[in-house]
């Protein structure tokens, strides 16, 4: 039986990267979906691809940053398929490389809103749903960056760690509910936005790959299957974890 048969699940940063590839596991495991970007054109190409696997897809344009956006986000998902089963909150950005006397209020402002003021906003409306069904999982991305220091990126360390504090106090509030709500801890992984970094800086390739005992980077679909269980009822008993899919790198 498909992990998610039936399940309706909410993707945010759903038009590229690791939001692209779980949206794709999730139709292959019988989600309908609701494909949240900033990037329309990004969202409807990931609702195009999840369509042709099989799966009710949709994409809408939200700026996660806008409360009133994304309530509509939350009511337009209820509007269209009736219910809010899954929630994989995974609009994100890096920010500029600085250390942290050099780094900006501008750089601090835009990553720590878009990576940890999107989060709680998007599990405010969520979580008002899924309180009126009793039920609901939800899934965060964090990172490895959220488990220890990130050098050169104190803004987006910052968010990631307060991700998992948000993550955890929803996961004890709602877990009588139950509403689970855990975070998933990627380590690099080869998405637009670590390529982007890498495409200024070459030589970040060769220290990704050797930071992590498995000697490569992540695959945005390697994410995507964890984030899938953690949203299934095969987890049915896992509530407030940060889940690193990091090749070996937290266990150094």
């Amino acid at each position: 039986m498909a992990l998610l048969k039936d399940k309706v699940a909410l993707i945010t940063g759903g038009g590229s990267g690791i939001g692209r590839a779980t949206a794709l596991i999730f139709a292959r495991e019988g989600a309908r979906l609701v494909l949240a970007d900033l990037n329309r054109q990004g969202a409807e190409e990931t609702a195009a691809m999840a369509e042709k696997a099989g799966a009710q897809a949709i994409a809408i344009q939200c700026d996660v940053l806008k409360a009133a956006a994304v309530e509509d986000l939350v009511n337009q998902t209820i509007k269209q398929f009736g219910r809010l089963d899954c929630a994989f909150n995974n609009a994100g950005v890096a920010g500029d490389l600085a250390r942290t006397a050099e780094s900006t209020e501008e750089c601090w402002d835009f990553v720590v809103g878009i990576d940890l003021k999107a989060v709680w906003l998007c599990m405010k409306y969520e979580i008002a749903q899924m309180l009126k069904q009793k039920s609901g999982a939800i899934v965060n991305t964090a990172s490895i960056a959220g488990l220890g220091a990130n050098p050169l990126g104190i803004a987006y360390c910052a968010s990631k760690h307060g991700v998992l504090g948000l993550t955890r106090t929803a996961a004890v509030e709602y877990a009588r509910i139950p509403i689970r709500v855990n975070a998933v801890c990627p380590g690099v992984t080869q998405t637009p936005m670590v390529d982007a970094g890498i495409a200024k800086r070459p030589k970040m390739r060769q220290t990704f790959e050797k930071i992590h005992p498995m000697g490569r980077l992540g695959r945005p679909e390697e994410i995507g299957e964890a984030v899938a269980w953690l949203s299934s009822d095969a987890a049915s008993f896992v509530t407030g974890i940060p889940l690193p899919v990091d090749g070996g790198f937290t266990a150094i």
